[in-house]
C-alpha cells in the first residue's frame, strides 16, 4: 500500500511538472461586437459566441503546445468570419457554401520565459477553398473544423517549418 502511494504521488508531481513546462498561450478578443460573422443559427447568440471562443482559445492552447518550453503564444483577434453564413428563413440556419469561406485577422506574439520576443506578427487569414478536401478525418465532426484547419496550416507554416 504504500508503495502504491509513494507511485501515485510521483506519477502526480511528474504530471505536474511536466504541465508547467509546456508553452502557453494568451488569448484576447478585441471589439469582438464588431467581428464579421460569429453568429449562431438556431441557439443564443451569446452562448454560441462565448463557446466559439472557448473552442478557439482551447485550440491555439493546443497549438501552443508545440511550441518551445516556457515560450508563450499571445493572440490578440480582431475579427473572425465563420464559414458559411446565416440565414433567416422559418428559422436562423448557418449554410455552409464556397461563397462563405472562414477568415481570421489576429496578430500574435511569442515570448520567452524572460518575456523577450522571439516572433510577432500580423495575420489576416481566409481559406477560399476550404470546400475542396474537407476539413480531413481530424476535424470531421467539429463544429468550427474549417476555421481550426486553417489555423493549423497557419501555425505549421509559421512556426514549424
Amino acid at each position: 500500500m504504500n508503495k502504491f502511494i509513494v507511485l501515485l504521488t510521483m506519477m502526480t508531481l511528474g504530471l505536474f511538472a511536466s504541465v508547467s513546462m509546456a508553452a502557453t498561450t494568451e488569448v484576447k478578443w478585441e471589439n469582438p461586437d464588431d467581428y464579421r460573422d460569429v453568429d449562431a443559427g438556431e441557439g443564443h447568440r451569446a452562448k454560441f459566441k462565448a463557446r466559439v471562443f472557448a473552442d478557439f482559445e482551447k485550440h491555439f492552447t493546443m497549438l501552443a503546445k508545440k511550441l518551445p518550453e516556457g515560450q508563450t503564444l499571445k493572440i490578440k483577434v480582431t475579427d473572425v468570419d465563420l464559414a458559411g453564413d446565416v440565414h433567416q428563413s422559418m428559422r436562423r440556419i448557418r449554410i455552409v457554401k464556397d461563397l462563405f469561406f472562414p477568415r481570421m485577422t489576429f496578430s500574435y506574439q511569442v515570448v520567452d520565459a524572460d518575456n523577450r520576443e522571439v516572433s510577432a506578427g500580423n495575420v489576416e487569414l481566409k481559406d477560399m477553398n476550404f470546400m475542396m478536401g474537407g476539413t480531413g478525418l481530424r476535424y470531421n465532426q467539429d463544429n468550427l473544423g474549417y476555421e481550426k484547419r486553417m489555423l493549423d496550416k497557419w501555425f505549421r507554416e509559421t512556426f514549424l517549418k
